[in-house]
């Protein structure tokens, strides 16, 4: 086999594996993501406490969202982040030196942005929809609505793509670089479900550490991109505008809602994606042999 097609068999499996990966993690874990963006876009000022669309912590959301809205709300807006796996895979960081896996996470991140980012509005547009049934819009309806209304800019289906930016760029730099140095330093197992139990217990640390670092960009981005205050009025335009906003309306804490799911998704989301990453890469090489 010439060199070309090596790399390019390794390439098809890498992205093959990953996207399966993905795509399972996010068929399983989407809810938390939900309620997430839920909390996230949620103004301390504009509810009180007993208004149905108020959610005082996870468990909240999704008692409200399942007497409200029905069990298969919490699968609101899933289709654009199952389609956004498979760029996000084709991008993410390949095998380096552990000394450039910080700034190689940091380009993977940027580039997986500038990717993923008309997804994300679409996807946080349809986590906001508190409609039902047949009233809630398909993920193409709702694509169709912002690009007449707003178009493909920045203000459209790329609004809050300096946000994902740094979001993703952030949590990539942190995780990858912290992965790897941690790794080289903890002895690997020969016992396979030790080795499997180390890689998701520095895979949730790194996520973890990640999480609190740019957890401010994605309250950012979730502010930019979901509904407005008041409909009609742009309030949230820029990313740091947006954190001085809600840093003087809410408070500090108020730039760290949606930690707690984020971070919960992390420890679980992360051994699934390792099994199934695992199983398909070596159905994949078995197939492809």
């Amino acid at each position: 086999m010439s060199d070309v097609r090596k790399i390019l068999k390794e390439a098809a499996i890498q992205i093959g594996s990953g996207g399966s990966a993905g795509f399972v993690e996010v068929c399983i874990m989407h809810p938390l993501d939900l309620v997430k963006t839920r909390l996230q876009i949620q103004s301390g000022k504009s509810l009180t406490k007993n208004d149905p669309k108020y959610y005082s912590g996870i468990f909240d959301c999704f008692r409200k969202m399942y007497k409200y809205e029905g069990l298969t709300s919490f699968w609101k807006g899933i289709i654009p982040p199952i389609l956004a796996e498979t760029p996000k895979r084709a991008v993410k960081v390949p095998p380096l030196p552990n000394q450039t896996f910080s700034l190689a996470g940091l380009g993977a991140g940027v580039t997986e942005a500038i990717l993923v980012n008309p997804f994300e509005v679409v996807k946080v547009t349809l986590q906001a929809n508190r409609a039902t049934g047949k009233e809630l819009p398909s993920t193409w309806v709702v694509t169709k609505q912002i690009v007449e209304a707003d178009g493909l800019g920045f203000r459209g289906l790329n609004k809050g793509v300096t946000a994902t930016i740094a979001r993703n760029g952030v949590f990539n730099m942190v995780y990858f670089g912290f992965y790897h140095s941690v790794k080289g330093y903890l002895p690997e197992f020969e016992d396979p479900i030790k080795e499997f139990f180390r890689k998701v217990g520095i895979g949730f640390v790194s996520g973890t550490l990640a999480s609190c670092i740019n957890i401010p960009f994605d309250v950012a981005k979730s502010r930019i991109q979901g509904p407005q205050p008041v409909p009609g009025q742009i309030k949230y335009r820029s990313t740091f505008g947006s954190l001085v906003i809600v840093y003087r309306e809410e408070g500090f804490r108020a730039l760290y809602k949606g930690l707690l799911p984020k971070v919960l998704r992390l420890g679980p989301g992360g051994a699934i994606m390792l099994v199934v990453y695992d199983y398909m890469h070596q159905f994949l090489n078995s197939k492809f042999a």
